[in-house]
């Protein structure tokens, strides 16, 4: 079992930045793959980044990439979201996942067996 809360979302204006992110307990968090989605209003839940077990391989949506980075700190239990140069087309609910059955990451929203709660972005323009 894994537990996942998240923290750091708010309103923000086109352009800005903000961290969100995701302490997670309940088992070996450093051995899982994490990853990050959002959703917004009227639409599905889609892939934003994830992460594999060691940090070492990372994956990103093609509307994100660079502009947003995953990270994360073993040794805290937490995985990162650095969301740069913010667009009012990423406002979304944003939901940390955990895939408790693989070391490497995926895109598949099917993949991750434990989801927070989520925490609101709203980007203003």
């Amino acid at each position: 079992q894994v537990q996942l809360v998240e923290s750091g979302g708010g309103l923000v204006q086109a352009g800005g930045s903000l961290r969100l992110s995701c302490a997670a307990s309940g088992r070996t968090f450093s051995s899982i793959a994490m990853g990050w989605f959002r959703q917004a209003p009227g639409k599905e839940r889609e892939f934003v980044a994830t992460i594999s077990w060691s940090g070492g391989n990372t994956y990103y949506a093609d509307s994100v990439k660079g502009r947003f980075t995953i990270s994360r700190d073993n040794a805290k239990n937490t995985v990162y979201l650095q969301m740069n140069s913010l667009k009012p087309e990423d406002t979304a609910v944003y939901y940390c996942a955990a895939n408790a059955r693989a070391t490497d990451g995926s895109y598949s929203i099917y993949s991750y067996d434990y989801w927070g709660q989520g925490t609101q972005v709203t980007v203003s323009s």
